[in-house]
């Protein structure tokens, strides 16, 4: 299978989803049976998941120990990770071990127990985070904690709006 065969599969796979199942370590994952969804997921030929996202909502893990070689297990192509669910949890950090994920570009940390709003900076190093969620946390109520508005949104958007400049498009013409 190709890389693109495979993006284009992995894109439209549902999550492979172990939210609710009581959870307390990662490694409880290997022999833990994810919830089944509306669409089945699809395994390669070795048994892994072809999936992007892990669920691993509503459970009650306070760390990561593990992650890495749990997540390599469950997944044929982990470096593809792009959506972790780690909500609901009892994390009071946020392990270094998902900055390891370059193509993670949704990670959902809310209603945790991170304290520390410098625990946040961690995820600097994510080129593709494009969401995070961190409301619910203890850090709600550090000082310089904002959460962001609608009208923040609208405010950044008028400001790329004036401040990119759009991509030219060239148009080909047809030499007879």
């Amino acid at each position: 299978m190709s890389k693109q065969d495979y993006m284009n599969i992995a894109v439209q796979e549902p999550p492979l989803d172990y939210s609710f199942r009581s959870i307390h370590v990662i490694q409880d994952l290997t022999s833990e049976e994810p919830r089944r969804g509306l669409r089945p997921l699809r395994h390669s030929k070795s048994g892994k998941s072809l999936t992007q996202s892990l669920w691993l909502n509503n459970n009650v893990l306070n760390d990561l120990k593990d992650f890495s070689h749990v997540v390599s297990q469950l997944l044929e192509h982990p470096e593809k990770l792009a959506w972790i669910d780690l909500s609901f949890n009892d994390l009071t950090s946020i392990d270094p071990v998902l900055t390891t994920f370059f193509n993670l570009s949704v990670l959902y940390l809310h209603g945790n127990s991170i304290q520390r709003l410098g625990e946040v900076n961690k995820l600097a190093v994510l080129p593709r985070l494009r969401s995070l969620t961190l409301h619910g946390n203890p850090i709600e109520e550090e000082k310089g904690y904002s959460g962001v508005t609608k009208a923040d949104r609208t405010t950044a958007e008028v400001w790329k709006r004036m401040n990119i400049k759009p991509k030219k498009v060239r148009i080909k013409q047809n030499t007879l």
